[in-house]
């Protein structure tokens, strides 16, 4: 009897180990498949905007700035004039009145402290009102 139970352990010691060469073998397999498709495959392009490249540089620029308050100006080359969020998209239609289509541009400029959602608001409502070429201002960091 004691032989016998010696057999069975042995066979329980067999089933234990686990055998690497399918895995081996299948790893190897992959790694050719890949080895021979990645120079077939094609780099795809992806067209990204680039910074500094309008057709042509604005005849007049219309700044419309934000305070810390949240209140708006209206900056042109002659003059300042506060305005009312609801009317900052007529006052600005009508300091581009008379100029030839895009080349007026619009400057967003806000205070650091002023909210997101104030400039974007300020944004949107530029754009539905049709104001073409609508930009944000931006201060580059010092170094």
């Amino acid at each position: 009897m004691p032989h016998v139970s010696h057999r069975s352990s042995r066979g329980r010691r067999a089933m234990n180990e686990i055998n690497m060469v399918p895995f081996i073998d299948v790893m190897l397999v992959l790694l050719i498949i890949f080895m021979v498709t990645a120079p077939l495959i094609t780099p795809s392009v992806i067209d990204l905007p680039s910074v500094g490249k309008a057709s042509r540089q604005p005849d007049q620029i219309i700044q419309v700035v934000v305070g810390k308050d949240e209140t708006l100006q209206i900056k042109t080359a002659d003059q300042t004039a506060p305005v009312a969020q609801k009317d900052v998209a007529a006052a600005v239609l009508k300091a581009q009145a008379g100029k030839a289509p895009g080349s007026v541009a619009v400057v967003i400029s806000a205070d650091r402290s002023v909210k997101y959602e104030v400039v974007v608001k300020v944004m949107d409502t530029l754009q539905r009102a049709g104001v073409q070429r609508v930009g944000l201002s931006v201060q580059l960091a010092e170094r």
